[in-house]
């Protein structure tokens, strides 16, 4: 079992054992010690960090604590033709997603969001996986850490794109699968992760 952190292009994987991915691995004994300020500090020469734990789990909620958690949903919307919909904002692609509000549900968040950001009625068919992104936040001046809940996602009616301008959404399409490994060579990790689950469950 394995907890992994993005913050953007960079991840802190907090591991049983050391994984196959190459990064600055941190000795178990060492666990109690790593701090925020740490792990920012070693990425400014590295863009992987694997934390060595006996028990990732409680590792992960220990660093987590320097963090204000916030909850959000998103998915992969597919239609009749077997497309794909994704988003482009502040020079990536990206999948449609955002905070949950309260009392509301993860999966109608994903709906309502996926509608508000670009024009799509869709309906949620099962859940994907869950991943966590620290970021810092200048609007309340602290740092945030983000657990998405992605799902899978049919569209229910053809809708014209729209995305939402004041969430920066430049442009909305539904693209094929040779348009999407292309697009996910200029995404973020987060995404290849979705997607990946996704694809998982398709080859089942």
């Amino acid at each position: 079992m394995e907890q992994v952190i993005y913050f953007q292009d960079k991840s802190l994987t907090f591991s049983m054992m050391k994984p196959k991915s190459e990064g600055l691995v941190i000795p178990a004994v060492e666990a109690s010690s790593l701090t925020r300020a740490k792990v920012l500090k070693i990425f400014e020469t590295h863009n992987s960090v694997i934390q060595l734990t006996t028990d990732p789990e409680a590792a992960f909620k220990r660093f987590a604590e320097e963090f204000t958690v916030v909850e959000a949903a998103g998915g992969v919307v597919v239609n009749s033709r077997g497309e794909w919909l994704m988003i482009h904002r502040n020079g990536r692609w990206d999948l449609p997603k955002g905070h949950v509000e309260v009392g509301e549900s993860f999966d109608r968040c994903a709906e309502r969001e996926i509608e508000e950001e670009t024009g799509v009625k869709a309906r949620v068919l099962r859940p994907l996986c869950d991943t966590w992104h620290a970021y810092y936040f200048p609007r309340t001046e602290r740092w945030e850490l983000k657990r998405t809940h992605w799902y899978l996602l049919r569209s229910t009616e053809q809708s014209q794109l729209k995305g939402q301008a004041e969430e920066g959404i430049e442009q909305v399409a539904w693209c094929n699968q040779t348009e999407l490994n292309l697009y996910l060579n200029d995404s973020y990790p987060t995404i290849r992760c979705v997607v990946a689950a996704l694809r998982a469950v398709v080859n089942r």
